[in-house]
């Protein structure tokens, strides 16, 4: 766990600029903050692996947030604000822990200041963390995601899901960003409308990968491509080894068109990549295609291995993000990001991270400030709708009272240039 902040970014001596200065109103649908001195301090958590490989995405998504909180004065209606940060991840596992995932969950429970919390980053520590706020007793806790992508947390998708994240039969989780059924769908549908005939499907065996890759096999299949890998998700990659050469050696006598990696940079998808290339040629001989699991990565889109490589993200990317809607709330906020921080976010994820807040502010102020009152305000009545003049991300942001997902489906399709993830089109998944 990392220390407590009050309105301020994680970066010392920032300030925050004229284009970032949104009032409440101007982000929060029927919001009227009070002008007069907030009555009650209220803690709202994040909860990101700051650690290995997703650091530096991460670490965008608490700046950004916290940027926002500052823009806003820190408080919102009669409540004060304040952030608390925390690492889901270890040194030793250089990635998102279960045991940290299940620490953290403990202490948002016993913080009994915090409201709320935004993440997790990974499907697979949600899936730890959602049943512990769940039963909180002042609760239960909402959980926000800006990155959560598995569809089993919101709605049916493997035996006993979504119900067994929600013991006491109450939701408490939502998130801003669409699903894997849609993501692996879109990158089935894409990778047919670029002549792909075969593909090898690959996944790295966790919650995340496993359900991208299954969404991304039905659909290809449904597309007449021919799945060359066996198996509902394709084949499992042990993130221990050390080498994959036999693995693709395995796969070269089959000639697929296109390899699917399904999962996380972080699970060693380094060495995957590297033994990929030297095994089955770059990505104009056999073509690679990656989902979110892959994006927001530095050190993957700067390996020459990647070039060429074809990327999915569960959302619209900061460059379509500012193409759809220049003049816009989110337009401005990265605006005002670049010129607090002297560099982009890096990612698309961070943008969505405030989104997040946006959705909790909004219940904040609809509730009573209790932990309560706050999850009810999402999961009750007309629930919570950010409007698109108002919502970061350009578009109107509802979050559906019965299961927590927002009703957008949106998806980028990327490809790696010049060791920078270009955004190549949107794609409108088609059922």
């Amino acid at each position: 766990m990392i220390s407590r902040v009050a309105f301020t970014p994680p970066r010392p001596g920032t300030s925050v600029v004229a284009a970032a200065s949104m009032v409440a109103t101007a982000f929060v649908a029927g919001a009227v903050p009070s002008q007069a001195a907030a009555t009650k301090t209220l803690i709202i958590a994040t909860d990101v692996p700051l650690q290995g490989s997703s650091f530096d995405s991460n670490d965008s998504t608490n700046k950004a947030i916290a940027l926002y909180l500052k823009s806003i004065g820190g408080k919102i209606g009669k409540y004060s604000i304040t952030l608390k940060y925390y690492d889901d991840a270890t040194a030793t596992a250089g990635k998102w822990d279960a045991g940290k995932c299940q620490q953290n969950a403990q202490s948002h429970v016993a913080n009994k200041a915090e409201v709320a919390v935004i993440g997790t980053y990974n499907s697979g520590c949600a899936k730890i963390e959602i049943p512990i706020l769940n039963q909180d007793p002042k609760g239960p806790m909402l959980m926000v995601s800006q990155a959560n992508t598995n569809p089993g947390l919101t709605k049916s998708w493997n035996p006993g899901e979504p119900d067994i994240y929600y013991p006491n039969g109450l939701r408490n989780y939502a998130r801003v960003c669409t699903t894997d059924d849609n993501q692996g769908s879109a990158a089935a549908q894409f990778a047919k409308s670029i002549g792909i005939k075969s593909v090898y499907v690959l996944n790295d065996t966790q919650t995340y990968g496993q359900g991208v890759a299954q969404a991304f096999t039905t659909e290809a299949k449904k597309q007449g491509l021919n799945v060359l890998s066996s198996g509902p998700a394709g084949q499992g990659w042990d993130a221990t080894q050390s080498d994959y050469t036999a693995l693709f050696q395995k796969i070269a006598p089959l000639k697929p068109d296109m390899v699917y990696f399904g999962g996380i940079y972080d699970n060693n998808g380094g060495q995957l990549l590297k033994d990929k290339v030297a095994v089955l040629g770059d990505n104009t001989a056999v073509k690679l295609m990656a989902p979110d699991g892959f994006t927001g990565y530095p050190q993957f889109n700067s390996d020459p291995n990647a070039a060429g490589a074809y990327l999915t993200f569960a959302g619209l990317s900061n460059e379509l993000l500012v193409k759809n809607s220049p003049k816009g709330a989110g337009a401005k906020f990265l605006k005002a990001y670049k010129k607090a921080y002297k560099i982009d976010p890096v990612g698309s994820y961070p943008i969505y991270g405030v989104a997040a807040l946006q959705v909790i502010l909004a219940a904040i102020v609809k509730s009573d400030g209790t932990r309560k009152g706050v999850t009810e305000a999402v999961f009750s009545g007309t629930g919570i709708t950010i409007p698109a003049a108002q919502s970061v991300l350009g578009k109107s942001l509802h979050i559906s009272t019965l299961t927590g997902d927002t009703t957008a489906k949106d998806i980028t399709v990327e490809q790696v240039v010049g060791g920078v993830e270009t955004t190549l089109k949107a794609w409108t998944v088609k059922s």
